[in-house]
């Protein structure tokens, strides 16, 4: 069988992480939603996503394809039951489709004409930007049980210090020494060659994936994932880094997200709670309004490619898009577009061919090139994004 990740209608309230990236391609818990859904079906997925995202990420369509929603969760009840649609079923959860049965030849859906199944049993769902740390403990648990059923830990070394060991799995090439580990409130997982450097205290539910480093002194309270290749420092507490991003420095990171390719400069701090202990609001690109999220804690949401310099203060609930610089003292305003250069006394325009040179200097740290189809998505994004702002 074929299997198709599509956004559905959570991809706009999941920006500006989407704006570069399919729904399915969001990190939560230790992996991707897609990464997620391969290791459960055995088979790798294409995408049906926005047109300028299409030529990185293609849909491959067979005769006979299962469509399925990406910002659901797999679980073994779920996937059991998709596994057993047939020809003009569809999976629904309240009035959420999670999958539906398509064959080539067919122009339209119309679900009128389909079976309904009812999924009732539990599933988690990634429907807004809050949801990848608000929702990352069970998702770190979910990915845990899932990587680490039937085998066995490295050994931890002598001189790390653990509470509820056996809640700790580290793959190979993982070094670290003279760190302490509690995963008594969750489970810890430790990727392959990843560095936790001396003095660093973790509380789970924690996933440091393949090959991202913690910095001497860290302390990071869970639920948080620091994604591949990124490193961080200082002190953190229920964040996502999605990949290849850093925070290496002092200052404070909680109940936030950040994408790929992001710096936080040294000491950046960002606010997690209102001095009112007032509900969060965040920047919606839906409504083009700040919408309420029924959150007491929530903190900074930042896109691809979007870098701070040192010292800079977050408020509450702040949203920065896609390519933004942010430098100078004071707190920056709470919504942040895309191609955005400066801070808290305005911005201007940051222009894509200043933008493309620092992301290729960037990458190429990394051995990964910016391609021109990197480009031209970007160039979307700053055509598509121009509305917002001010010069």
């Amino acid at each position: 069988m074929n299997y198709i990740l599509f956004d559905g209608p959570s991809r706009n309230s999941l920006l500006p992480f989407t704006f570069t990236r399919p729904v399915a391609d969001i990190r939560v818990g230790i992996l991707t939603i897609r990464e997620k859904w391969e290791h459960y079906l055995g088979y790798t997925t294409t995408t049906v996503t926005e047109d300028y995202l299409a030529d990185k990420y293609p849909m491959v369509e067979l005769e006979e394809n299962i469509m399925i929603n990406a910002a659901f969760l797999p679980n073994e009840k779920l996937v059991d039951v998709i596994q057993g649609l047939k020809v003009n079923q569809a999976i629904f959860k309240d009035e959420d489709v999670i999958a539906f049965y398509a064959q080539s030849h067919q122009e339209d859906i119309d679900f009128d004409a389909y079976e309904a199944i009812d999924f009732n049993d539990s599933v988690l769902k990634i429907e807004h930007t809050w949801d990848i740390f608000s929702k990352n403990g069970q998702a770190i648990q979910e990915d845990f049980d899932l990587l680490t059923n039937g085998r066995t830990s490295q050994p931890i070394p002598e001189t790390v210090n653990t509470i509820a060991a056996d809640n700790i799995f580290i793959e190979e090439g993982a070094e670290l020494h003279f760190v302490t580990i509690n995963a008594s409130n969750g489970p810890v997982y430790i990727g392959k060659d990843t560095l936790i450097m001396e003095g660093s205290l973790i509380r789970g539910p924690f996933a440091l994936c393949d090959q991202a480093v913690v910095k001497m002194g860290a302390k990071i309270y869970g639920p948080t994932t620091i994604g591949p290749y990124c490193k961080v420092g200082g002190e953190v507490n229920n964040s996502v880094m999605f990949a290849n991003s850093n925070k290496g420095h002092e200052g404070y990171l909680g109940n936030s997200v950040l994408g790929e390719w992001c710096n936080l400069g040294a000491d950046t701090n960002n606010s997690n709670l209102k001095n009112n202990y007032a509900e969060v609001r965040l920047w919606s690109y839906e409504t083009e309004n700040f919408a309420k999220t029924g959150l007491q804690f929530c903190g900074l949401m930042m896109g691809d490619h979007s870098k701070c310099g040192i010292n800079t203060m977050f408020n509450t609930g702040t949203v920065v898009g896609v390519n933004a610089n942010i430098f100078g003292t004071g707190y920056p305003r709470n919504f942040v577009p895309s191609f955005s250069w400066g801070g808290s006394s305005g911005f201007t325009t940051y222009l894509t061919k200043k933008a493309f040179q620092v992301a290729e200097v960037v990458m190429k740290r990394r051995q990964i090139e910016l391609t021109d189809v990197d480009k031209a998505i970007l160039e979307h994004v700053f055509e598509e994004t121009k509305k917002y702002r001010r010069d």
